[in-house]
């Protein structure tokens, strides 16, 4: 590793073949065994340099709009399954010549859409809200008080289920199949007097399955039964369980200020280059750190915002290693590849971070390059 860490340019995420590859295993495991069909939600992953991959273990992508609809099938093999809050006049055309599945998030969108999508021979569905989710934050939480994200029982039309053939409900967010066999219950007691109708349940994603301790098993009996119980397919569509511990966030130390802490400067940024840090918030965590070290740091982002520190949010900055750095050392966080490229950004104007993939012979690819030319096509 040491090796190949000499060779990458930094930053850059680097997106390790073999491990996408285990993980894909063991959803493939879960679709063999519950016979339920696997979607890969670009929305949590979408490395392009190992979709092929990905096509070669599940179904095929769910989107959340157009342009991931575009990436879909451009790199995903298998079925496209599109779901957006609300689709846009300029883009149900093309939507709906993508897509195999589209999902719609009110009446109002259906009734709109309706004619169009069934003309174009479509299968429509509407994602419902079960009220009911245990996801760690309210900004993970789609079954929150006041969501936008689905149509909750007191405002579900019996009435207007004509050419609907499947119901989608997502409530989890890093979550256990004990999670989802709650949320399950809370799904049937609302809507199950539907489900009779449908030919399909989708099951949504947040599906932790690729995580150590994850209970496969129950995750697999409780498709298994629901199949059994109702006589209709079943989806899940897991985007971080694809891209779990698959990869690195590779940076440079840059400088170091001293300002009762030692602080080092690095390439990359925890506002634009790990926003879940932020946002979720937590502390990622760094190849060789120390618990016991006796040489402290706060890592700091290469941006003007004051707050640009590793683990800040998360109330845990501090770093601590056997070793101190050095200008120009590598500082590896790991487990930065979902949620990351899918959601950084050219603040600052700092460089997006490349990407790399590991392959499982151990070459080094490189996926994409970045430079000035993002920053300016986004201004």
């Amino acid at each position: 590793m040491n090796e190949i860490l000499s060779k990458i340019k930094m930053p850059a995420y680097v997106c390790e073949e073999a491990k996408v590859r285990a993980n894909l295993e063991i959803l493939k495991r879960v679709k063999d065994e519950s016979g339920a069909k696997v979607l890969v939600a670009l929305k949590g992953f979408a490395f392009s340099g190992v979709m092929g991959l990905v096509g070669e273990y599940l179904d095929g992508a769910t989107c959340s709009g157009l342009h991931e609809a575009k990436f879909a099938q451009k790199h995903v093999r298998g079925e496209i399954h599109t779901y957006s809050p609300a689709f846009k006049d300029e883009d149900i055309d093309e939507v709906l010549a993508l897509s195999k599945h589209v999902v719609f998030n009110s009446f109002a969108q259906w009734a709109k859409f309706k004619q169009k999508a069934l003309a174009a021979g479509v299968t429509c569905g509407l994602r419902v809200n079960p009220e009911l989710s245990v996801a760690p934050t309210d900004a993970y939480n789609p079954c929150g008080r006041y969501s936008r994200l689905g149509i909750t029982r007191a405002n579900f039309d019996a009435d207007a289920l004509d050419g609907i053939t499947g119901l989608h409900f997502h409530a989890l967010c890093e979550e256990s199949a004990q999670s989802l066999e709650t949320v399950l219950m809370a799904f049937e007691e609302k809507f199950g007097e539907f489900i009779p109708r449908m030919k399909w349940v989708n099951f949504g994603g947040g599906h932790h399955v690729t995580k150590e301790g994850y209970d496969v098993d129950l995750l697999i009996n409780l498709i298994k039964n629901f199949r059994e119980k109702y006589g209709v397919e079943v989806y899940i569509e897991p985007g971080e369980a694809v891209g779990w511990q698959t990869g690195f966030l590779a940076a440079s130390v840059l400088d170091f200020v001293q300002n009762e802490k030692t602080i080092a400067i690095l390439d990359v940024s925890a506002e634009a280059h790990m926003p879940d840090t932020v946002l979720m918030p937590y502390r990622p965590a760094v190849r060789g750190e120390s618990k016991g070290g006796k040489f402290s740091y706060r890592f700091g982002g290469n941006t003007c915002l004051a707050g640009d520190i590793v683990g800040l949010d998360a109330g845990e900055p501090e770093y601590k290693f056997d070793a101190p750095l050095s200008v120009g050392d590598k500082v590896i966080f790991e487990d930065q590849i979902h949620y990351t490229i899918v959601k950084n950004t050219t603040f600052n104007g700092i460089k997006l971070p490349d990407l790399l993939l590991l392959k499982e012979n151990g070459e080094l690819v490189t996926v994409r390059e970045f430079g000035f030319e993002e920053y300016e096509r986004r201004n």
